[in-house]
């Protein structure tokens, strides 16, 4: 009897590791290596950000804080975080109550006014209230909160780009998640492949939000990966994602409405993937 038991006993624990051992194998994140210790050095941080800075503000401070006449929300600090006025219907992902949210895990002293609204939206109606309230003190105490962090900010954005790729890799079939995962990972062993990453995915968003489609064809970095060939570390995975980059952004403007006269914007945005196939660093 003993014998038989222990023989139950074996057969069951062996049954749990094969178990195990498959998950592991079939789990769509086992090869995204950089899930354990993402980091970034102070370095990379402050050469990521400048050049993000460069790109959402042209280098100048007044347009830390920006609400475009064709938006019904504001776009702020360095990678122009979205955040929607209360009752605003929210399109696109809304990231500035997270950069929020950020900055008080990270122990920075904000002022309790930000706090507030990180709950209730952001403290300008309409971009009318937005520009007459630039002498305001709550904005000018912004504007320089958002201008001596932008270290902290791009950290925030690596951050996120971590934590969205499985839900990227989650969100496709599973025939296609091998390739999305060896996209990403020969980008983030690439020297400045990084950046590429952090600044897509910080300007056109992850690429799984249904409002964030036209003609059911979305823009983010899902479909950037997605449309990407099969690369290995090096050169060519920058020059790779740069490629891709432009073309989702082609096709993009090819679906849009024409009311939206999205094509003035594709000069711009060439400039912008064209800089991914070199690396900064």
């Amino acid at each position: 009897m003993k014998i038989l038991k222990l023989s139950l006993v074996i057969i069951v624990t062996a049954m749990l590791f094969s178990g195990c051992s498959k998950q592991k194998v079939t789990d769509p994140y086992a090869q995204i290596e950089d899930v354990t210790k993402p980091k970034l050095t102070t370095y990379e941080l402050n050469v990521i950000s400048n050049k993000i800075y460069m790109n959402e503000t042209s280098g100048n401070p007044e347009h830390l804080m920006f609400w475009s006449k064709n938006e019904l929300f504001a776009s702020l600090g360095i990678g122009h975080f979205i955040w929607y006025p209360k009752g605003q219907p929210q399109r696109f992902d809304q990231t500035f109550p997270d950069m929020i949210q950020y900055y008080i895990d990270s122990k920075v002293e904000i002022p309790n006014w930000l706090k507030v609204s990180m709950k209730t939206g952001a403290p300008w109606g309409n971009r009318d209230a937005f520009e007459r309230a630039r002498n305001d003190k709550e904005f000018i105490e912004l504007k320089y909160l958002l201008m001596n962090t932008k270290a902290l900010q791009t950290q925030f954005f690596f951050d996120r780009l971590h934590a969205s790729i499985p839900q990227i890799v989650k969100h496709v079939a599973p025939q296609y998640r091998d390739h999305i995962v060896n996209n990403y990972n020969a980008l983030a062993k690439t020297k400045g492949g990084w950046y590429p990453l952090i600044d897509y995915i910080n300007f056109k968003g992850k690429g799984i939000k249904p409002t964030e489609r036209y003609n059911n064809q979305g823009w983010g970095l899902l479909q950037v990966l997605q449309n990407m060939r099969a690369v290995q570390a090096g050169p060519m995975a920058l020059q790779e994602f740069s490629r891709s980059a432009d073309a989702i952004l082609k096709r993009r403007v090819q679906n849009s409405p024409p009311e939206n006269k999205e094509s003035q914007w594709l000069r711009g945005w060439k400039v912008r993937t064209d800089g991914y196939a070199i690396s900064i660093l």
